[in-house]
């Protein structure tokens, strides 16, 4: 029993241990963004008095609310897209019989594999051909900035593992009122698939909000810009502001951590249901 309890502690020491690591970066992030800019450039962990003005001189000085609306316009729209295109195509893998089914299903998987960096280029071109060749601009506009990234192979993987693990009797049963593949999808399905489906948006909405490089590369104008180019405003020739680099990270971040835990059950959920069937 003794080294049983030494081993529990050890255990909770070193997630102790851990979570610390893990929150200081957070912690300096906060009390950074109520220091002087002196304090900061000094990295003090405390600041000698609390400069609550920072948050709106951040705010105005780098037009956080234009920045601010352009990330969540894009986070909702590539979310939806993400949501909508993820369920249409885990469904056929996950419940329909056809052939070649296990194919398409390791292709995507596949995909998984290639590193993001090297699908830059591609995607460049591809929407630098779009933009000359639609009716409406791609360039230093939301499609550029959502669409490439609607068809996620992550997504259809969840979806397509939790599909999996709904009992056939169900469909065996709307088969028997008449009901086709869409119906059972949108009627049957989609509720049930609450929990995962809350959980591809929670991945789309971190992913879209926190997106850096490729938002630099589409636009050129501050029209279309997200959140996370508006804190690069703070850096000049002069040197970084940190106290309001820092100030502008808190105000970027509180979104996602509203998210988060407003659905953290369901997300947890999603994750523990949907990663391990086969």
């Amino acid at each position: 029993m003794a080294i049983k309890g030494g081993k529990t502690w050890l255990v909770y020491g070193g997630l102790g241990l851990g979570g610390l690591a893990a929150g200081f970066p957070f912690a300096w992030m906060l009390l950074a963004s109520f220091m002087t800019r002196g304090e900061s450039l000094r990295r003090v962990f405390l600041p000698e008095s609390v400069q609550w003005g920072n948050y709106l001189k951040a705010w105005q000085e780098a037009d956080f609310g234009l920045y601010f609306e352009n990330s969540l316009i894009i986070a909702v729209v590539q979310v939806s897209g993400t949501l909508l295109f993820s369920l249409l195509a885990a469904y056929p893998l996950a419940r329909m019989e056809f052939r070649g089914r296990d194919a398409v299903f390791a292709g995507v998987l596949a995909t998984l594999m290639i590193p993001e960096t090297v699908t830059i280029v591609p995607n460049f071109l591809t929407v630098t051909w779009l933009h000359r060749n639609m009716p409406f601009a791609w360039l230093n506009n939301w499609p550029a900035m959502t669409i490439p990234f609607m068809a996620s192979a992550f997504s259809i993987f969840l979806l397509r593992q939790f599909m999996r693990g709904i009992p056939n009797e169900l469909w065996d049963s709307a088969r028997i009122d008449g009901a086709g593949h869409v119906r059972f999808l949108f009627q049957i399905l989609l509720p049930l698939c609450r929990a995962p489906l809350l959980t591809v948006g929670m991945f789309t909405y971190i992913g879209s909000w926190n997106a850096l490089a490729w938002p630099l590369l589409v636009t050129n104008t501050p029209d279309w810009r997200p959140i996370s180019v508006g804190l690069q405003q703070f850096v000049s020739e002069a040197g970084a502001e940190v106290h309001l680099q820092m100030a502008g990270a808190v105000i970027a971040t509180v979104p996602v951590l509203l998210a988060y835990f407003l659905i953290q059950r369901e997300f947890t959920e999603g994750i523990s249901m949907s990663g391990l069937k086969g």
